[in-house]
């Protein structure tokens, strides 16, 4: 399986109402840096997975509704809360609704901290 992954950064606010998360139960900042990999068994013709440019455009789309934006008053996370986990899924499913229909699988890597991250991976051919 190839892959191709580019990378960029979102900046955001939320808050996580439940005991569970402490000190992030309140309002508060993080720039999450996200890393979107494309996945293909074969290449294209050209003897690629995708363009890195087009895959680059790609990401920017899918994170720009959410730049400098309470999540908490964010229409794609009424009604849940918008952990990392969920970041991360909503960027692959997004990702997933401009792909290329022969790619085989999106991943996604968010990293909130250089010591804490979450990945998704998302089969499209399931």
């Amino acid at each position: 399986m190839f892959g191709l992954t580019v990378t960029d950064h979102v900046m955001i606010a939320h808050s996580l109402p439940d005991p569970f998360f402490g000190p992030a139960q309140g309002l508060h900042g993080a720039t999450l840096v996200v890393e979107a990999t494309w996945r293909r068994r074969e290449l294209d013709e050209h003897g690629v997975v995708v363009d890195i440019g087009e895959a680059g455009g790609h990401l920017a789309a899918v994170l720009d509704p959410l730049r400098y934006q309470n999540l908490d008053e964010h229409p794609d996370f009424a009604g849940r809360l918008s952990t990392t986990e969920a970041v991360a899924a909503h960027v692959a499913h997004a990702l997933a609704d401009r792909a290329d229909p022969a790619i085989d699988g999106i991943g996604v890597v968010v990293r909130e901290h250089p010591q804490a991250w979450v990945t998704y991976d998302l089969d499209l051919r399931s």
